[in-house]
């Protein structure tokens, strides 16, 4: 799950910083394009102005007392003809202070209404562009220019020419609209490329996912598969690590497997003496019984002990992998053996064939093989194992149809060295071998009753695949 939520927030880290680069950048490339279109037209449209101007200035002339005269046939455009038209021209005077009379001419299409102009002190023959209010409130953008007739040097002429921004805008407007419209389509192809791009990227860490996985769940001893040379070296590091994590264990099991024959050698002397003594009644007979019961018991110390440090060792080892019902069936012939004599029924037909332990084999006969030992010395007739798997744990029930525990006795009989019935063999470490084990592994044991009206053992460990 914590590999998966950090593939997730790579993933997510991932496509959100290209998400944001790609909002930028189209956000750029939008504002620039609609600026350098908007830019465009405005120069278009002050250039078709010039124009304008310039024919203005071409037909402007003069009567003989001074005054300034336009052929209206003169001018081409039939919108300087026609009422508020959006097209207007305008001749004022300016005085020797600089400033501007009243309108001497104006086109029809300013009707009773005059360009208001700024107060300009323009060079003669330059020009002048800038925005302004026109006939009824609309926006216009003027074109002057100043002019001095040869006749009459000392006078100076303000020529005007104005037109309606508002096409020229709505122009604008249409291709902004456009343009957003084409910039979500290229932006939602973009984040497609993108969660392509990613998915693609991020897929060596998929591969990789299911490769520990498969190390988790004992199908492999370390990492396999196809990877980019960019990942290859981590998963080296990683099987190298996997590697001397199994050498020390080996080398752990094999320490603690020497200590424990060293130990069991000279109790195995010690037990065969104190036989040899009680057969040929030489010595003390009730000392040989002893030295016989306190070897049993040291026996089975060790076998605790060597059991709790290999569980220790093989905790989450990856790579571990033991079926479930081969080690069932091999117990429940085992003990067909020892209480032949009584003809228990042992019924293993509900452990599922594919149900399999992640852990050491010798450690699962450990564990398993006590519940089915207690529950065959309490049975009356019937010991039944049964698993299954819950979620992501491996259950296996053991249950007899034997006098059961009460609740008060449950958790007495976990603890090491406690027998509730000293009739019964045993050295009362059976079940506190089996509760610790289990811990070891990360599961637990619990006791409760039976459907055959005995006890049931419920062990809960890790499963594998």
């Amino acid at each position: 799950m914590t590999r998966m939520r950090w593939t997730r927030s790579l993933r997510f880290r991932l496509l959100a910083a290209t998400l944001v680069a790609l909002a930028l950048a189209l956000l750029l490339a939008g504002w620039a394009l609609a600026g350098l279109f908007r830019q465009h037209v405005m120069r278009q449209f002050e250039t078709s102005l010039t124009q304008q101007l310039d024919q203005l200035t071409a037909r402007l002339e003069f009567d003989a007392t001074g005054q300034p005269l336009i052929d209206p046939q003169g001018l081409s455009d039939p919108r300087w003809q026609k009422p508020y038209s959006g097209l207007y021209w305008q001749i004022d005077q300016i005085s020797a202070d600089g400033q501007a009379r009243s309108s001497v001419l104006r086109s029809r299409s300013l009707w009773d209404t005059r360009l208001e102009l700024h107060p300009d002190d323009l060079a003669d023959g330059a020009l002048h562009a800038h925005e302004g209010t026109g006939p009824q409130g609309s926006a216009v953008l003027m074109l002057e220019r100043t002019v001095r007739p040869d006749e009459q040097p000392e006078v100076r002429w303000r020529l005007v020419v104005a037109a309606n921004t508002q096409d020229s805008l709505l122009a604008v407007a249409r291709f902004n609209g456009v343009l957003a419209m084409s910039l979500l389509v290229l932006g939602l192809l973009l984040v497609l490329a993108a969660l392509a791009q990613v998915a693609v990227g991020l897929s060596p860490l998929r591969n990789l996912q299911r490769a520990l996985a498969r190390v988790r769940e004992g199908q492999a001893a370390r990492l396999q598969g196809q990877f980019p040379a960019e990942v290859q070296p981590l998963i080296d590091d990683f099987n190298g690590v996997l590697e001397r994590n199994a050498e020390v264990v080996a080398r752990a099991r094999t320490q603690a497997g020497n200590l424990a024959h060293a130990i069991k050698t000279p109790l195995a002397v010690l037990g065969q003496a104190a036989t040899q003594s009680l057969q040929t009644s030489l010595g003390d007979p009730a000392l040989a019984r002893l030295v016989q019961e306190q070897v049993a018991t040291a026996r089975r110390h060790i076998d605790w002990h060597l059991a709790r440090s290999r569980a220790a060792a093989a905790q989450n080892l990856p790579g571990l992998r033991t079926p479930l019902a081969p080690v069932a069936a091999g117990l429940a012939r085992v003990m067909q053996r020892v209480y032949a004599a009584r003809a228990l029924q042992i019924d293993v037909t509900g452990v599922p064939e594919a149900l399999a332990f992640a852990g050491e084999e010798q450690d699962l006969q450990e564990m398993l093989g006590n519940l089915l030992d207690n529950a065959c010395k309490w049975a009356r007739t019937t010991v039944r194992v049964s698993a299954k798997v819950n979620e992501d744990e491996l259950c296996v029930e053991v249950e007899d149809d034997g006098p059961g525990l009460d609740e008060a006795a449950r958790d007495a009989v976990l603890a090491r060295g406690v027998r509730m019935d000293e009739a019964v063999p045993g050295s009362g470490l059976g079940l506190a071998i089996v509760n610790e084990l289990a811990q070891l592994y990360g599961g637990r044991l619990q006791l409760c009753s039976s459907s055959l009206d005995g006890l049931r053992a419920t062990l809960t460990l890790p499963k594998t695949a």
